[in-house]
C-alpha cells in the first residue's frame, strides 16, 4: 500500500451517501443532485444508484462534476456505484465480487468495487467506492452467513487494493454494511493499513427507527499521513418538488475534508 510521500499538501473534500434506490428514488436524486451542485465537494462516492435514468439525471444535473466513473449501466447500473468528481478521473476500473451464499434479490446489482485515480494537480488518489453485501440478520458474529459473505468481499478488496499497480494513497469509502467495531472490518484494515478517518465513531449511519438502530455501517478509510475531519450530512428533511416533506434517504452521508 502506497502514502503519501510528497511534502507538498495537498486537500480535497469527499462525500460517501447511500441514496436509497426504493421510494420517490427520482424525486430525491433531482433534489440530491441540486444540493451537491451547491457543495464543496471534490469526490461524491454514491452507492445504490441502481436506475439508469436516475443516473442520467446526475449526469444532467451536475454540471460542476464533469468527471463520473461507474460499471455498465444497462439493464442496471452495475453495483449502484458512482463516483462523480471535479477534479480529473484518469482511470477507472469496476471489479464484481464474487456472488455467494443463497440466491437473493441483491444479487441482481452484482455488487463490487469502482477504483477511480483522480488527479489532484501532478498527483493522484486512488478511491474505492464499493457496497457490500446487506447483513440481513444484523449479526456480524463471525458464524452469521451474511458476515462470512462480508468478510469474503473485503478480503477480495484487499487484494485489489494490494495490486503492484496501485502505488497511489488509497481512500475506500461507501456502505460497507459492517460496523467500525466488528472483526472482519479490522482485520481488513490490518490486512490494507488503511486507518479509520472517524476513529471510530459510534454515532449511527443509518437513520433510526422505532424497530430499529444500527451500529455505524458507512465507512470512509485512508492511507496515512492522509487524514481527514468528519461530520454526518443529510440528516435533516428535505422537500420533493411536488412539495412533500421526506428524508434524502434511509442513510446519513459522511462528509470528510482531507489533508496530508
Amino acid at each position: 500500500m502506497a502514502t503519501w510521500d510528497d511534502p507538498r499538501p495537498v486537500n480535497f473534500g469527499l462525500l460517501t451517501f447511500n441514496t436509497l434506490f426504493r421510494g420517490d428514488s427520482r424525486a430525491r436524486i433531482r433534489v440530491l443532485a441540486g444540493i451537491l451542485e451547491e457543495s464543496p465537494y471534490d469526490v461524491v462516492c454514491l452507492q445504490e444508484v441502481v436506475s439508469p435514468v436516475n443516473l442520467a439525471t446526475l449526469r444532467r444535473a451536475m454540471p460542476s462534476y464533469p468527471h463520473i466513473a461507474h460499471g455498465p449501466s444497462v439493464p442496471l447500473v452495475r453495483g449502484g456505484l458512482v463516483t462523480l468528481s471535479r477534479r480529473p478521473i484518469v482511470r477507472r476500473h469496476f471489479h464484481t465480487y464474487r456472488f455467494t451464499g443463497r440466491p437473493r434479490a441483491e444479487g441482481l446489482l452484482r455488487k463490487g468495487a469502482l477504483l477511480t485515480r483522480i488527479a489532484f494537480g501532478d498527483r493522484h488518489v486512488t478511491i474505492a467506492n464499493t457496497h457490500l453485501t446487506a447483513n440481513r440478520d444484523n449479526d456480524w458474529d463471525l458464524a452469521n452467513p451474511y458476515t462470512r459473505i462480508e468478510a469474503g468481499e473485503l478480503a477480495r478488496l484487499a487484494e485489489l487494493l494490494a495490486h503492484p499497480r496501485l502505488t497511489d494513497p488509497l481512500v475506500v469509502a461507501g456502505d460497507l454494511n459492517v460496523p467500525r467495531s466488528s472483526p472482519v472490518l479490522r482485520d481488513f484494515r490490518a490486512a490494507t493499513g488503511l486507518v479509520d478517518v472517524l476513529d471510530g465513531g459510534p454515532a449511527t449511519t443509518f437513520r433510526p427507527t422505532p424497530k430499529l438502530s444500527l451500529e455505524p455501517i458507512d465507512q470512509i478509510l485512508a492511507a496515512p499521513p492522509l487524514t481527514a475531519t468528519t461530520s454526518l450530512v443529510f440528516k435533516d428533511e428535505i422537500r420533493l418538488p411536488d412539495g412533500r416533506a421526506t428524508y434524502l434517504s434511509d442513510h446519513y452521508g459522511i462528509a470528510a475534508a482531507f489533508s496530508a
